[in-house]
């Protein structure tokens, strides 16, 4: 048999065992047989020495033609034996599309984020600007320029996380208040902001103490501002937050940064002002502190106090929800206990 024959031969045996295969594998070690190293092409091809010059051109035009051929038909082969794998794997993962979903569990946001968001929505809405700032601060800021003098008690390493001798984790967010006033061109007009925030104290944690919490603190300083206006701002805050039949009253108070000072009580929610448990049977429940701000404050900013004046107040987030909520144990902000977490999910 010649050269000639042996390749017709071979090709003819190659595509009967092409037609055959079932499985890719197959394919792979019918490839290495016919055209490897040690394939029978190859061994066949190695007879072409003994040819004439006539015949060797002859002889490796049909070879080439033959692994032209060979190597279209397997590919083909290979796509035909993958879409059949692919077929037989689908058909055996059926999914029956009536079948009812598996919704994915969705989470909420925080409760304090919720009541944060509130509270700003509320100032947003009066035209109050939101500020936020450093939790690090500097003792200046944070009671100096809030007319705390370097010796007072608030001052105390009993009282203040202090991280050198002048710089401190902010007690209030009242620190932005006196940024805030600083940068602040009066001449286009007043300055209405809250700066709400996370705060530190050194506190002993229990069911309505925490060493972090939440406040926000508002600013208005403008010309003829009076405690008009604060009464005012402070009763539709509270009536928003708390309902609109709810009424407050100022108590007076002290505080080193407004002058001045009051405690601001709501009527109480629950009791509607006859005196409950809620309320310690007074019919008010005090809620935030405020004040005028006091003239020193507008003058360490450069502000003439006889020409401007403003009010700042400052509420407790915690508090807030807390008393919304009637929840007891401010600890439950901050375990995580998906129980407690999941009633106010939204």
């Amino acid at each position: 048999m010649n050269l000639q024959e042996k390749i017709e031969a071979l090709r003819e045996q190659a595509l009967n065992n092409l037609t055959a295969a079932v499985e890719e594998r197959m394919l792979n070690d019918l490839r290495t047989a016919i055209m490897g190293k040690k394939g029978e092409l190859t061994e066949i091809l190695k007879g072409m020495k003994d040819l004439t010059n006539e015949e060797r051109p002859v002889i490796g035009a049909l070879a080439n033609a033959f692994r032209d051929e060979f190597g279209a038909k397997l590919e083909e082969k290979k796509a035909e034996l993958e879409a059949a794998a692919m077929n037989a794997a689908l058909n055996s993962e059926t999914l029956d599309v009536t079948l009812p979903g598996h919704a994915p569990k969705k989470g909420a946001r925080h409760i304090l984020t919720q009541t944060a968001e509130e509270i700003e929505e509320i100032f947003l809405g009066m035209g109050y600007e939101i500020v936020d700032g450093y939790e690090v601060e500097t003792d200046h800021y944070n009671f100096e320029r809030m007319n705390l003098p370097k010796d007072h008690p608030a001052c105390d390493v009993q009282d203040t996380f202090y991280v050198t001798n002048e710089v401190l984790l902010r007690t209030h967010t009242s620190p932005m208040q006196a940024r805030t006033m600083d940068q602040h061109d009066f001449s286009k007009g007043g300055l209405r902001m809250i700066a709400p925030g996370r705060v530190y104290r050194r506190d002993t944690d229990d069911a309505t103490h925490s060493h972090q919490f939440h406040q926000v603190e508002g600013l208005v300083v403008d010309k003829n501002i009076t405690m008009a206006d604060l009464k005012g701002t402070l009763e539709l805050v509270i009536q928003k937050m708390f309902g609109a039949d709810r009424e407050i009253r100022l108590r007076p108070s002290y505080f080193p940064f407004t002058e001045p000072s009051v405690e601001v009580d709501v009527s109480c929610f629950k009791c509607g002002g006859k005196g409950c448990n809620v309320c310690k049977y007074t019919g008010w429940i005090e809620i935030l502190g405020a004040g005028m701000v006091h003239p020193n404050v507008l003058e360490m900013s450069g502000i003439d106090s006889k020409e401007y004046s403003g009010f700042a107040f400052g509420m407790g987030q915690e508090r807030i929800a807390m008393l919304r909520y009637g929840i007891n144990d401010i600890r439950g902000f901050y375990q995580g206990d998906l129980r407690f977490l999941e009633q106010f999910g939204k």
